[in-house]
């Protein structure tokens, strides 16, 4: 007789267990539907806001692996969010003060430069000489900048108000940005919640992307072509070497839309020097350089998006909600990118395209012929006996 004690079997569950279990269940989804509908309502609210409230969101998901180092090296939560937020804060400034600056202070100068082009520019082409009238364009030019700088005068109030609230809203996000994840995921089912991950690392991935790597990438180009303009001997250096920074967040073509123009201005004007110095100058230290010197000592922790689908949430973001669409329109093709290859693995595996149609072919999936439309077939002529 064998001594060793049967197992007992676990009890199946009661009823009442399981009750309680659908109820909690039941409950976390109400919940969840609640917050949304409360979050939807608080969105058509704060619709004039909606995009310093989405600015700040992704930029407090990039800075939270900050918080968290300097809660590991010892500070604590509050200080850890405060000097998260101040580097937050004095990025924001450095990108922004500029770009505002040039077109409150520097507008008369960058209307000047437009004016003075030629109202005509004469191509040469096969010994015929064609005319090109740009005094339209100009006209056009100036009215827009005259436009943006007369509501960017306007709208600096409003702009302060917004500014402070960005800086508000990224201090309390990273101060109760663990509280707040973990209240996002609750409501998804633990089968489910590898999916979350995979979206929330994509979307980290694409943040960085688009912040640290697109702004060291821009901060490298203003060094680089702020004294490659100055020694070329163009008056306007420094406002030139930040259109050409700001530019550098346009992907695949970046800095090219301001060095061509510049080059085309100065074949036009007869100055073939010129022309050549800036076009592979600027083509070669600031369109090119910053790409191959930081973007891949900083691209490790990079989304890997095609450039092509960057460009496309670029402009499509950029047309669509404005100028923070530069940061949701490719944001949101990274996380749909992710879903549909999340699809793909859970349906595929590993396997390719090739190796499913070929599988398909083997085992008799393809579509069979109909028989009414196959030709019929000829009788075979008896064989003819040899004499």
């Amino acid at each position: 007789m064998s001594n060793e004690r049967a197992t007992p079997a676990a009890d199946p569950p009661t009823p009442g267990a399981k009750q309680s279990s659908d109820s909690s269940r039941r409950r976390r989804y109400v919940l969840a539907g609640i917050v949304l509908v409360l979050g939807v309502i608080t969105g058509a609210i704060l619709l004039e806001v909606l995009s310093t409230i989405l600015l700040a969101l992704t930029v407090a998901y990039v800075l939270l692996p900050v918080h968290a180092w300097l809660v590991r090296r010892g500070l604590s939560e509050w200080l850890s969010a405060v000097v998260a937020t101040m580097i937050g804060f004095a990025s924001a400034l450095a990108v922004f003060s500029p770009l505002v600056g040039t077109l409150y202070f520097r507008l008369e100068e960058v209307i000047a430069l437009i004016e003075g082009l030629p109202d005509e520019i004469p191509v040469t082409a096969f010994d015929v000489t064609y005319v090109i009238e740009v005094a339209h364009v100009q006209s056009l030019a100036v009215d827009a900048l005259t436009s943006i700088g007369a509501s960017v005068a306007l709208a600096l109030p409003v702009l302060a108000i917004k500014f402070a609230l960005f800086v508000i809203l990224l201090f309390a996000l990273l101060l109760k940005g663990d509280a707040a994840g973990r209240a996002a995921i609750a409501p998804v089912p633990h089968d489910y919640r590898d999916i979350v991950y995979a979206l929330a690392r994509r979307t980290r991935e694409t943040l960085y992307a688009i912040y640290v790597l697109q702004l060291a990438t821009s901060l490298a180009t203003l060094v680089i072509a702020y004294p490659l303009f100055w020694g070329l001997g163009y008056e306007m250096a420094f406002t030139l070497a930040l259109i050409a920074a700001i530019l550098q967040f346009v992907p695949i073509i970046g800095p090219s839309l301001l060095i061509a123009p510049i080059a085309l201005y100065h074949v036009a004007a007869g100055e073939l020097m010129a022309a050549t110095l800036v076009g592979v100058l600027g083509i070669a230290f600031v369109a090119w350089l910053p790409d191959i010197a930081v973007r891949p000592r900083l691209a490790r922790r990079s989304a890997g998006l095609p450039g092509s689908l960057y460009f496309v949430g670029f402009t499509g973001g950029l047309f669509t909600l404005g100028a923070i669409g530069i940061v949701v329109g490719p944001l949101i093709v990274a996380v749909f990118v992710e879903a549909v290859d999340l699809l793909a693995d859970e349906v595929n595996g590993d396997v390719s395209l090739e190796t499913l149609a070929e599988d398909a072919l083997e085992s008799g999936d393809a579509p069979e012929a109909d028989p009414s439309t196959e030709p019929p077939e000829t009788p075979s002529e008896p064989p003819i006996a040899d004499d």
